[in-house]
């Protein structure tokens, strides 16, 4: 039986609707099942998400792109607030976690890195240098970090000093800006770094 990865999703608002809704690029399940798991989404307004966890039981969460947090215009505080429970929670239940773009920023968040405006790194590609070595990986975000705080630790850093890569290795936490979902086809060492990292 294959293991599970939960994922978050991005909050959609549908004003004829008057409605709020939590939706994800297909692309995302997608490469979850071209890594060889489970994909099982999280709904961003449940209240026991411990229990969500501890019933699911993952091999790994995934807080994924869409959405600025709150405090850097985004308009989905319970988004920010479902990423924020399940960074503890792994924490908490040694659950590995990857974040990417949003998920990214989420982690930097709760350790306190501060993020701030950058130009040129929407929708173009450029390349990226560090402890994973030099890769050409795709961008598509408007907030960045320039300086970590402890325990995170650079992995990868593009010429104008945006880190765009980053782990807590005593805890599994590996997070990039980059989309893994938006490559076609799925780039090979994207693969290999999830599954390393769930298992």
């Amino acid at each position: 039986m294959k293991r599970t990865v939960i994922y978050t999703q991005r909050v959609e608002v549908v004003e004829s609707y008057r409605e709020r809704r939590d939706c994800t690029d297909q692309n995302i399940p997608l490469l979850l099942e071209a890594c060889g798991y489970l994909p099982v989404p999280v709904p961003n307004v449940i209240t026991d998400l411990d229990m969500f966890v501890e019933t699911v039981s993952p091999a790994g969460i995934m807080l994924t792109g869409g959405n600025s947090l709150v405090k850097y215009g985004g308009t989905a505080p319970e988004r920010d607030e479902t990423d924020r429970r399940l960074i503890g929670i792994a924490l908490r239940r040694n659950i590995p976690l990857y974040g990417f773009c949003r998920g990214m920023q989420s982690v930097l968040d709760y350790f306190g890195c501060e993020m701030e405006t950058v130009l040129g790194h929407v929708a173009l590609r450029h390349t990226v240098d560090g402890e994973w070595g030099s890769m050409e990986v795709n961008s598509f975000h408007n907030q960045a970090c320039k300086e970590l705080k402890n325990p995170l630790v650079a992995m990868a850093r593009t010429e104008d000093g945006v880190i765009e890569a980053a782990a807590y290795p005593d805890k599994n936490i590996v997070v990039t800006m980059w989309h893994p979902e938006r490559e076609s086809p799925y780039q090979a060492t994207d693969i290999d770094r999830i599954k390393n990292l769930f298992g």
